[in-house]
């Protein structure tokens, strides 16, 4: 019987690299990389603008505004117990050098070479005016130091640090038993139950702002921590929504696991559904610390008249209020208050990412 062979193909065909394919999609990784870069860059300019200004004083930023945006200074030389101007002084054999301006004229004067003191004063003929004076890097540090006593920053620290640590545990404890509730519980209505609660993230805060103030008034907490601490200990929808998205995909088996070995409800939960949830609660424990550290309108109204309970928020804004003139130190203060929450930040980076993406992915 005969057999048909057929000739094998051109094996070649699909291996040759398609280099338009490539050259196209590197094209377009390099422009998205373009425009993430250009973004990054003007989103951190606000703040490397803040950066270069508490490093200045006075004399620094007034020049900055016609010269160097970096804390420059022109150079100087001690001589003889007086402080000299240093110049760039051209020389007759073509060449330039740093000279302190010791005797000044207007056809002639004399300068030292801060170099080489025992070659006594050097006599130049020019108008001294027109010379150029060299600058150094000289970053004012005093204004961190000068900023930390005149606001007293260990208070506002520590009355910041307190405000947020205590609502932080009061939001963790709060909205792991409610999430953990509706992400376990067959509980009657529970999915209309959820929505309500949804639906209070999109009510604005404005509309409740005059009944809590009035509620909390009433009572007599204004004045004094228990508002900005107390209402935390009672759940929040984001936070319940964050944790229970995150509990619903950890595996029901784990649960009937633990059951059938005698486990209880609380057991399961501190046992089983909190350590395999440390990223969402930790990221749910940033993201309220966050707003705490950087609240400002509610410690503002809860807490006039009592500058010793303010946070820092409210304490940088009163210290730009009084030393508006000295924009060092207010920007020195602002630049302080976020040393902590983005030192947490990087630190928690990878676990604050991975909780961000676990809890809206199903697994």
């Amino acid at each position: 019987m005969a057999t048909l062979t057929y000739p094998e193909k051109n094996k070649h065909i699909n291996t040759v690299p398609h280099y338009s394919v490539q050259l196209r999609k590197l094209a377009v990784g390099g422009m998205v990389l373009m425009i993430a870069t250009i973004v990054a860059v003007v989103y951190l300019l606000p703040f490397g603008n803040m950066a270069l200004l508490a490093v200045k004083n006075q004399d620094q930023i007034v020049e900055s505004a016609t010269g160097s945006i970096f804390p420059m200074q022109p150079e100087t030389f001690e001589y003889n117990g007086e402080t000299l101007d240093v110049y760039f002084v051209p020389m007759p054999d073509g060449t330039t050098r740093e000279l302190a301006l010791v005797n000044k004229g207007r056809r002639e004067s004399e300068f030292i070479d801060p170099l080489n003191v025992e070659a006594g004063l050097i006599a130049w003929e020019g108008n001294w005016r027109g010379l150029d004076k060299p600058s150094t890097l000289a970053p004012q540090w005093s204004n961190f130091p000068d900023a930390w006593r005149m606001i007293d920053f260990p208070r506002l620290f520590g009355n910041t640090l307190a405000i947020a640590i205590i609502g932080m545990v009061g939001t963790l404890l709060s909205s792991i038993c409610v999430a953990y509730a509706f992400a376990r519980f067959p509980i009657p209505g529970k999915n209309i139950l959820f929505i309500i609660l949804i639906g209070t993230i999109i009510l604005p805060g404005q509309v409740t702002l005059i009944p809590t103030y009035a509620f909390f008034a009433s009572i007599g907490w204004t004045g004094s921590w228990l508002p900005l601490t107390v209402p935390h200990f009672f759940a929040n929808a984001y936070n319940v929504f964050l944790l229970r998205q995150f509990f619903m995909t950890l595996p029901r088996e784990l649960d009937e696991a633990a059951v059938i070995d005698g486990a209880t409800p609380l057991q399961i939960l501190l046992q089983i559904i909190i350590p395999l949830s440390w990223s969402a609660i930790i990221t749910v424990g940033l993201f309220h610390f966050i707003f705490a550290w950087n609240d400002y309108f509610g410690p503002l109204i809860y807490l006039l008249g009592r500058p010793e309970l303010q946070p820092i928020s409210v304490g940088v804004q009163e210290f730009n209020f009084q030393y508006g003139a000295r924009p060092e130190l207010v920007q020195a203060t602002s630049l302080m208050a976020m040393v902590l929450p983005l030192a947490i930040f990087f630190f928690a980076q990878k676990i604050f990412m991975r909780g961000v993406v676990l809890t809206g992915v199903d697994k």
